[in-house]
């Protein structure tokens, strides 16, 4: 696909533009009109939509990451102002408390259909999205956000943290029997993110110390011997495991997957925006972890991002899902924002180029989850349109200040407004 190339004497950053940021505006509404409200499931959760936006047929499989996102992305709806989010956040943190939630065992677990427990593993990643989920929720006042923030952040620290390392463990039976050998940088990245959003939610220094220890682990010492290839796999003491052949090719795909590195890049600017700006090695980080991901991961050929490579950089699963290119938008935002420079502006203009000609679903809303290597709607993994946390936030993130997480920057952004309003006697 052809590729105009941004020049110095182009006009001024996309970010600041009125009609982009209309724009964006307009494809968040869109994708929350795909989802609210054909996701919920008059049973508890949500649905999985199939590529036209309908419920999935045969029984619904609901993991927690699915649900927690949900809530997460609705209270940013309602933190907005749209109309219905708060049922929506609801129905989440009930399902959430009351169903995933193991009253005998303690923890989260994994998934559930209509009958009740379907994997009862109790996973890293899931309980990050707990934290996640309740903290968001407790910018809007959910009555079970407080209780859920103490108890998932209780499980965290006692169960899952590794104070040796800086890091936790990956995966718990449902009776807390330890899943051993394996350890693995998804879980901790998106523990990153609930740990930065649980900080703004509630000033507690000890997640802003958890967040900070997990990214230097991962990204200030592995990620920079692999020459900021963020390796995903690891063992119990967190060597790095090139060796590991995934069963799940969706949550621990084989290789190294460069839509982690886009999606560092922003928590690690983030991180040091919170942390005081006091790590000088997080910005240099966050433009290294970018660069190697457009150097080596973008098809210069037919655009998108592969995604993965095998450990000679070359690409293993050629096709290209929606997530990283939607990370790649708010890498690329927080980049212009504290990073500026006219490498930053091309690749933030190509991305979203790349988004609306060949990502966005016109027909039936919504971003395509799947692109073959051609840039044509495929399902090899995806099967339809699982959720809306990543288009969502890649929509709404440069439209708010690089300063902190999304939820946090709109809930400032309004505070000021209304402030300012009542100072100049509209309210």
């Amino acid at each position: 696909m052809p590729e105009f190339s941004f020049t110095s004497s182009s006009p001024g950053a996309w970010r600041d533009a009125p009609w982009h940021r209309a724009w964006l505006t307009k494809q968040a509404d869109i994708l929350f009109d795909l989802f609210d409200p054909a996701a919920i499931n008059p049973r508890g959760g949500f649905f999985d939509l199939d590529p036209t936006g309908k419920p999935l047929p045969g029984k619904a499989v609901r993991p927690i990451h699915t649900t927690a996102r949900a809530v997460h992305c609705y209270v940013i709806a309602s933190l907005l102002g749209r109309p219905g989010s708060d049922r929506m956040i609801d129905h989440g943190m009930q399902y959430l408390w009351h169903c995933h939630r193991d009253a005998k065992h303690g923890g989260y677990m994994w998934s559930l259909d209509d009958d009740g427990p379907k994997d009862t593993t109790k996973q890293g990643y899931g309980h990050a999205f707990v934290l996640l989920a309740a903290s968001s929720a407790k910018l809007v006042g959910h009555p079970l956000a407080d209780g859920m923030l103490a108890d998932v952040t209780t499980t965290l620290n006692e169960r899952f943290w590794e104070e040796q390392h800086g890091a936790i463990a990956e995966e718990f039976e449902r009776d807390w029997a330890p899943t051993r050998g394996y350890r693995g940088q998804n879980s901790n990245m998106h523990l990153t993110e609930a740990l930065m959003a649980a900080y703004e939610a509630t000033a507690g220094q000890e997640y802003l110390r958890k967040a900070e220890r997990i990214a230097d682990l991962i990204i200030n010492r592995r990620a920079r011997e692999c020459d900021f290839r963020v390796a995903e796999h690891f063992d119990e003491q967190w060597a790095i495991d090139r060796s590991y052949r995934a069963v799940n090719e969706m949550f621990r795909p084989s290789g190294t997957t460069p839509g982690h590195w886009l999606e560092w890049a922003r928590l690690a600017l983030q991180l040091w925006v919170l942390g005081g700006k006091k790590h000088d090695w997080m910005p240099e980080a966050a433009e290294m972890l970018f660069r190697r991901s457009v150097e080596l991961a973008w098809d210069g050929t037919k655009g998108g991002f592969f995604y993965t490579l095998d450990w000679a950089d070359k690409p293993s699963f050629r096709f290209k899902p929606w997530w990283p290119i939607a990370e790649a938008a708010g890498a690329a935002s927080f980049l212009a924002e504290h990073r500026p420079s006219a490498f930053h502006e091309e690749w933030y203009r190509r991305i979203w180029n790349t988004i609306a000609e060949v990502y966005i679903d016109r027909e039936h809303g919504g971003w395509f989850e799947e692109l073959d290597e051609d840039l044509q709607p495929a399902h090899s993994l995806f099967v339809g349109k699982a959720d809306l946390y990543h288009a969502l936030q890649a929509c709404l993130i440069p439209l708010y200040p690089a300063q902190g997480s999304l939820t946090n920057m709109i809930r400032q952004c309004y505070d000021a407004s209304t402030a300012k309003a009542s100072i100049d006697g509209d309210v």
